[in-house]
């Protein structure tokens, strides 16, 4: 079986999630340090222009959105499962509204300019001034809640989850599942900025719950350069993929799929595989050869390519 080869960086919350999915699950993966901003020349000769964090290749296939990664690692390493069957379709509802709703309160609450200083700590301005710029590129056009707004819905949403663990250890039941893992990363960015996490200090049952979680850990962690992991692409064979009838795409055409949220950078290639619930585009690379770029059907648009 390929190594499990996570492209990622250390303050990625969406990486952090799967880092403790790993933990979870007990496994051994290989971690390819990203940049934090473009420009990002490896990453896209494997990606083709997806440009988000993190991303998950094995071989010469590339799955992209966390969604998408997490049920591919399920599919390879079923026990523990993040889909117990006592969490049900609760455990993804309440996931899709973590990696949404949830998310994008923790993010601006915590980008407040005392966080801020404490995420980037020692960082020269010139650093702050680039990272800034990378991330409004990345959500033109969202609207983002203002800190005050952000911290009314947070505080609304810690209550919620407080409410949702008073008799049952994790969100959805008694054993973990995907909704905790799309939830405590957002809980892991606020912590990480000492001056504005207090507002987590009334919510105990949250506190407890977040550290059950963060007690798994990462598992076992190998390095891996990103120019060795193109190799590994350029030398793997692509597995096959279903591309079911009647879903309006036929096999072979050129498209281009982008995400329907924010960071919508077009990526383009050959329709090879297409379900309700994955797309799969063939890609020729000069550095990375032939790669599989799969997609999780919600949240991204598919469309011809112009």
């Amino acid at each position: 079986m390929s190594e499990l080869n996570l492209h990622h960086y250390a303050g990625s919350p969406f990486s952090e999630k799967v880092r403790l999915i790993l933990g979870y699950k007990g496994l051994s993966w290989r971690s390819v340090n990203v940049p934090v901003i473009m420009p990002k020349p490896d990453v896209l000769a494997l990606t083709g222009g997806y440009r988000r964090t993190p991303f998950l290749q094995i071989g010469a296939d590339i799955y992209c959105d966390t969604a998408l990664m997490c049920r591919v690692i399920e599919a390879l390493h079923p026990a523990p499962s993040l889909y117990p069957a006592e969490a049900g379709g609760a455990a993804h509802i309440v996931a899709q509204w973590a990696d949404s709703d949830l998310f994008w309160v923790a993010i601006p609450y915590t980008m407040q300019p005392a966080g801020a200083a404490a995420v980037f700590a020692g960082a020269p301005p010139e650093v702050l001034q680039a990272f800034a710029a990378d991330r409004a590129a990345m959500t033109v056009g969202m609207k983002r809640p203002s800190t005050r707004d952000a911290t009314a819905a947070l505080q609304s949403y810690l209550g919620w989850m407080e409410q949702q663990l008073a008799a049952q250890p994790f969100l959805c039941g008694a054993e973990p599942s995907i909704a905790d893992f799309s939830a405590a990363q957002s809980i892991w960015y606020i912590r990480r900025a000492p001056p504005v996490a207090a507002i987590l200090e009334p919510f105990t049952r949250v506190a407890g719950w977040y550290d059950r979680i963060a007690a798994f850990g990462q598992g076992t962690i190998d390095k891996l350069s990103s120019a060795a992991a193109i190799e590994i692409a350029k030398s793997s064979t692509p597995l096959p993929v279903e591309m079911q009838a009647g879903l309006g795409f036929e096999a072979g055409a050129a498209v281009q799929v982008s995400a329907t949220d924010y960071a919508s950078d077009m990526v383009a290639g050959e329709l090879v595989g297409l379900s309700v619930d994955r797309i799969t585009l063939r890609r020729v690379d000069e550095r990375a050869g032939t790669v599989h770029v799969h997609f999780p059907r919600i949240g991204y648009a598919l469309r011809k390519a112009e």
